[in-house]
């Protein structure tokens, strides 16, 4: 017979991360909606213009068109990839490969609802720094003669994501009502596909953070100065999570005594960061720019999630994330249709008997 206490902690464990995906699931619907509008709309074609040259204005440009686009991490370096072959300097390359992933419309939405609005206004701004501040350092280490042909890139970035080429398609090139609906069926869709599952084991970890993580645990670690700060860069620099998926975690974390700042360093450096896109970084841009985006992100979420801690004990303002299971009584039955949907339209996202018939249908 199944041990009770196992089975007691495993549904906590379950309700804790379903009250997660209830807090969060409306404003995730609203971002990939807003994401779909951005992709019927805004072309590589139209990005790529205003970000050739290596001036410290086109990286000032990259930032700021790069920070309300949804892609991962991973879905990034097609379009990267893109910019780069229509002309886009090594700075905005750099600086674009940075805002994106660090945040977008659907990971503010997500932080508004789990995190407060302090910080999701904190974690754009802070991501527009960290990205304005490499690409910056990029152009004065840049060297033309070390890079790679982007155009050779392009089959070999597509791999690391499992949007693949799409990730980088321009808006079609039709009437608005094939715009709107080509833009909201990438959005929930091939996106969706992409992130959706990260942003469940996202869930899942808040739930297991919530459930099986002493309540004084983070708070019996050495406070004030850096130790946090970078015990947090150290697991987000190699950490595969996409900027939606990371907020939950950072929630649940803060919840269980982490301080904000070294929060924000986790928000920071896991969305910008994993093995592969380093490696493909590597090649895209040559060894002197690498090097820039690493150092950029290391120090500067170092240094900005310290002004963040230093800041709020300056100001008394404090960020309160939302403690799951406290959804107004109004609200709760809307979180919870929400949560439906956004399941629903993941599993028709990934769909994933379509992939196990295309596969009996080979053999």
């Amino acid at each position: 017979m199944m041990d009770q206490g196992f089975v007691g902690t495993f549904l906590s464990l379950l309700r804790a991360s379903w009250s997660v995906l209830v807090e969060a699931a409306p404003w995730v619907l609203i971002g990939f909606l807003a994401a779909g509008l951005i992709k019927a709309f805004v072309s590589e074609d139209s990005l790529a213009r205003h970000l050739g040259g290596n001036s410290p204005l086109t990286v000032f440009k990259a930032a700021l068109l790069g920070a309300p686009l949804p892609l991962c991490s991973c879905g990034v370096l097609p379009a990267a990839v893109g910019l780069r072959r229509r002309g886009a300097g090594s700075g905005a390359a750099t600086a674009f490969l940075i805002s994106t992933p660090e945040t977008g419309v659907d990971s503010i939405a997500v932080s508004w609802a789990l995190l407060g609005p302090l910080m999701a206004v904190v974690r754009p701004l802070a991501a527009l720094v960290t990205a304005i501040c490499a690409g910056l350092l990029a152009n004065a280490l840049d060297r033309p003669g070390e890079e790679r042909p982007a155009a050779s890139l392009v089959t070999l970035s597509t791999t690391a994501c499992s949007c693949g080429a799409r990730c980088a398609d321009g808006p079609p090139k039709s009437g608005l009502a094939s715009r709107l609906r080509l833009g909201l069926e990438h959005a929930f869709g091939d996106m969706l596909a992409d992130i959706g599952p990260w942003l469940l084991l996202g869930i899942l970890l808040a739930g297991v953070i919530e459930t099986l993580l002493p309540g004084d645990v983070l708070t019996s670690l050495p406070h004030g100065g850096i130790f946090p700060h970078l015990a947090m860069l150290v697991v987000g620099v190699p950490l595969y999570v996409c900027a939606t998926a990371s907020t939950p975690i950072a929630a649940a974390l803060i919840l269980k005594g982490l301080s904000p700042g070294a929060a924000l360093v986790f928000l920071l450096a896991g969305p910008a960061t994993n093995a592969a896109s380093l490696t493909l970084i590597l090649r895209l841009l040559g060894k002197r720019v690498a090097a820039a985006y690493l150092l950029a992100i290391g120090v500067c979420s170092l240094g900005l999630g310290l002004s963040l801690d230093l800041f709020l004990a300056w100001s008394g303002l404090a960020v309160a994330p939302t403690p799951p299971g406290t959804n107004a009584e109004g609200s709760e039955w809307l979180g919870t249709a929400a949560a439906i949907v956004l399941l629903a339209t993941i599993i028709r996202a990934t769909r994933p008997w379509r992939a196990l018939a295309g596969k009996r249908g080979k053999s």
